[in-house]
């Protein structure tokens, strides 16, 4: 009796074990599913949208490597080519929350060539500060632009981007008041449908103004240039990720809505000349631009990564031959360690100046040839934080262009798929169901605070450094660590040249 007593109660602690070990599956099953139908359809997240419930592995995964990082995980500065710090910060400003820390800086402030700035001992006080003052280009053409943002989106194709990555960037840029570069893939109703400043570039293939043989259309240039909201137009030479080198489009991102826009081929790589077939030295460059300027009558300058400033020498020495109206508006200079979505790591790698000695040297022969003021300078190259953008503008450019700040801003998660239509979060792909993670609405008011909040912190450097706006920062108020280990003024570094006399 006491055995089948005994095997009874074990029966039912067996059956009672297996109903509680299925409703906790179904409730584990219920709990996924919920999950899935809120990932699958919330907006704010492109990783979740498009990867539901496994998405939050990654989150899981990051949190954990605040306490197990120095066992398992890379510390906060060791990813390239932006670590975990730089992109946290990015994604903070973004998203409009607090973006203090507690305890102390992660950063080596010691390393080589590590930036900081002179701070003012008796700073002036909050009302004394001023907004950007409107800096001018292009004042001998039709239609000179004046624009005060000194951070603004760089060139980006539609092609390269997706469509829901472009009117995120059209709209947030519209409500932080910057420009946007349409990169050399052509000019797409989406780059319009924010109402942003517009920057026209002409890439080597020319695509959206070429014609059939590669040529410039100047019927189709002035259909562009028609829009209102296109400012001005940039004659790519180069770019820091591959110069030397074309753009390239892999063909499975070139649907029939790319293709009409750009003038090629449906689903075939498109390469662009390594240069413009009508540009082959500093005169022709010359003639490029007074013929694009005349055409349209907007201001016209070039964009190009440097291998030395020797031919910068030779176009200020045709300036002056031809007349001050003649000069390029402006030069976008590119650092070496600029990026793309697709290029060979030799050129990428080791080829081209980078920006901390491309801007300095672009900057002071301009000073040398007395053109600094005619030409303005606009520089790109990893430029995402607010320490990035003072040192340009301490150095002396105008405006600062990013990218793959923007890239972040929109939940770039530095996945490395760029070159391959598998972007996870929608940005850089073609795929429908991967641009589906891309949410417009949520992500352009995250282009809107990062472009902001960047500026206002820059704002706070100039204003801890005691100038009014951040324009007025100079070299004498950054300095760089050297190889010892101690900081030197960039005005000492790179002193300020002397305008040479007239022959």
């Amino acid at each position: 009796m006491e055995s089948t007593g005994f095997a009874h109660w074990l029966v039912v602690l067996v059956e009672l074990c297996t109903a509680f070990a299925l409703l906790l599956l179904a409730l584990a099953v219920l709990v996924v599913l919920a999950t899935w139908v809120v990932d699958r359809n919330q907006t704010g997240n492109a990783v979740l949208r498009n990867f539901p419930v496994i998405g939050h592995f990654r989150y899981w995964f990051l949190h954990l490597g605040e306490f197990f990082r120095q066992y398992l995980y890379s510390s906060d500065r060791e990813e390239m080519p932006f670590n975990r710090a730089q992109r946290t910060w990015v994604y903070r400003a973004a998203k409009d929350v607090d973006n203090t820390n507690a305890f102390g800086s992660s950063r080596d402030l010691r390393a080589e060539g590590v930036p900081f700035f002179v701070n003012a001992p008796f700073p002036d006080l909050g009302v004394d500060h001023v907004e950007p003052v409107p800096v001018t280009i292009g004042p001998y053409a039709r239609e000179p632009y004046s624009h005060a943002p000194f951070f603004n989106i760089s060139a980006m194709s539609f092609g390269a981007l997706s469509a829901p990555a472009v009117r995120a960037l059209s709209r947030g840029a519209a409500k932080a008041g910057i420009w946007m570069d349409t990169g050399e893939g052509g000019l797409a109703p989406y780059h319009l449908e924010g109402g942003c400043d517009i920057i026209f570039e002409i890439g080597t293939a020319k695509y959206g103004v070429r014609t059939p043989d590669g040529r410039l259309d100047d019927g189709k240039l002035l259909a562009i240039c028609a829009y209102k909201q296109v400012k001005m137009v940039s004659i790519k030479l180069g770019q820091g990720a591959k110069p030397g080198m074309g753009g390239l489009l892999p063909g499975a991102k070139v649907t029939p809505e790319i293709a009409a826009i750009r003038g090629i081929p449906v689903g075939e790589d498109s390469q662009s000349p390594n240069r413009h077939l009508d540009i082959g030295n500093v005169s022709q460059l010359m003639d490029s631009i007074g013929h694009i300027r005349e055409l349209t009558g907007k201001p016209v300058g070039f964009k190009a990564v440097l291998g030395g400033v020797e031919w910068i020498g030779e176009l200020c020495d045709e300036i002056h031959r031809r007349g001050i109206e003649s000069a390029p508006d402006f030069i976008i200079v590119d650092g070496s360690e600029g990026g793309t979505g697709a290029a060979p790591q030799t050129l990428m790698e080791g080829v081209g100046l980078p920006l901390h000695e491309a801007l300095p040297a672009l900057l002071d022969m301009l000073i040398v040839k007395g053109l600094r003021e005619r030409i303005k300078v606009v520089c790109s190259g990893k430029c995402i934080t607010a320490y990035d953008v003072a040192w340009a503008l301490s150095i002396g450019a105008d405006f600062v262009n990013s990218a793959r700040g923007f890239m972040l801003a929109l939940g770039c998660i530095q996945s490395l798929q760029c070159n391959r239509n598998t972007c996870p979060t929608g940005i850089t792909t073609q795929n429908p169901k991967l641009q589906r993670g891309l949410v417009v609405t949520d992500k352009s008011e995250r282009v809107y605070h990062y472009a902001t909040n960047v500026m206002k912190e820059v704002g706070i450097i100039a204003h801890s450094c005691g100038v009014a706006e951040p324009r007025q920062l100079n070299r004498g108020h950054c300095r760089v660590v050297g190889d010892d280990g101690l900081s030197i003024p960039l005005e000492k570094l790179f002193p300020y040249p002397q305008r040479a006399t007239a022959e």
